[in-house]
């Protein structure tokens, strides 16, 4: 872990960021960018929030790399498809920006868009049973429904202080390998996939392993599962069918748009 001299404060360069470059918004990026803006809203209504910080970024495909990223500043609820930002891999805005980005985010994130290419979508949380867990020497437990379909897909990194360093972008790469499920040692939850979809059913399946694993821990030992039984639920595991990653995000999307569909603007 390398030392800094001074802290590195959370914002970008410039606040608001203005950039030199004006891509164009094409049709693709404006449907992902209604899509993204569903999802903090999603989050949102789950309780996955906390306050201005965290992140989920997706990549839109084209000639030119870059993705959206939520303005540093506002809560998940006030996020919309027009006050994302876009940003290419070195943090630059595509276009003139009316917020700043977070550096951490930018950090973590663009490191894993850059290094794994299949990496379209990435998520962070920091709920408190994600969290909590994360914080647990032995980690996640697979003893139980949601955390036996993730055995063998989660790779931990070890804190390092709030990600503001790039030269930890090296080290968290090699600790994530080609696992799509990270937990952040005593920080929070990580999860990336080649659709949006699949990276919201990893992550909220991995939340739900959190969350049952805090629950169980208080009341009692958990009861193991046998080897045969984990190698089999990772096979049926909801996060490797895509149409059930679809329906399963499209039905809490439906969910939030019976009280506000303002994400759309």
């Amino acid at each position: 872990m390398t030392k800094t001299a001074k802290a590195k404060g959370l914002l970008m360069e410039h606040a608001p960021r203005t950039g030199s470059r004006r891509l164009a918004v094409t049709e693709t990026e404006q449907r992902l960018r209604i899509r993204l803006a569903a999802c903090y809203r999603v989050f949102d209504y789950l309780g996955w929030t906390e306050s201005i910080f965290n992140h989920i970024t997706l990549r839109v495909p084209g000639p030119e790399t870059f993705f959206l990223i939520n303005p540093f500043g506002l809560h998940y609820r006030e996020v919309t498809a027009s006050n994302l930002v876009a940003i290419d891999i070195h943090g630059n805005p595509v276009r003139p920006a009316e917020y700043p980005v977070n550096l951490a985010g930018f950090v973590t994130h663009s490191a894993i868009h850059e290094r794994i290419p299949a990496a379209h979508c990435v998520m962070h949380t920091h709920t408190t049973d994600g969290s909590a867990v994360a914080c647990l020497e032995e980690g996640l437990s697979h003893d139980t429904f949601y955390g036996a379909q993730l055995h063998g897909r989660v790779a931990y990194h070890d804190f390092e202080g709030v990600t503001v360093n790039t030269e930890e972008r090296e080290r968290m790469i090699a600790s994530i390998g080609e696992k799509r499920l990270v937990i952040l040692r005593n920080h929070g939850l990580l999860a990336w996939g080649e659709t949006l979809e699949e990276a919201f059913m990893w992550l909220w399946t991995l939340q739900r392993g959190c969350e049952i694993q805090i629950a169980a821990a208080s009341a009692g030992r958990l009861r193991r599962l046998s080897a045969q039984v984990l190698a089999q639920t990772r096979l049926e595991a909801a996060g490797n069918q895509p149409e059930i990653c679809k329906s399963a995000f499209d039905a809490l999307v439906r969910r939030v748009d019976t009280a506000d569909t303002s994400y759309r603007n």
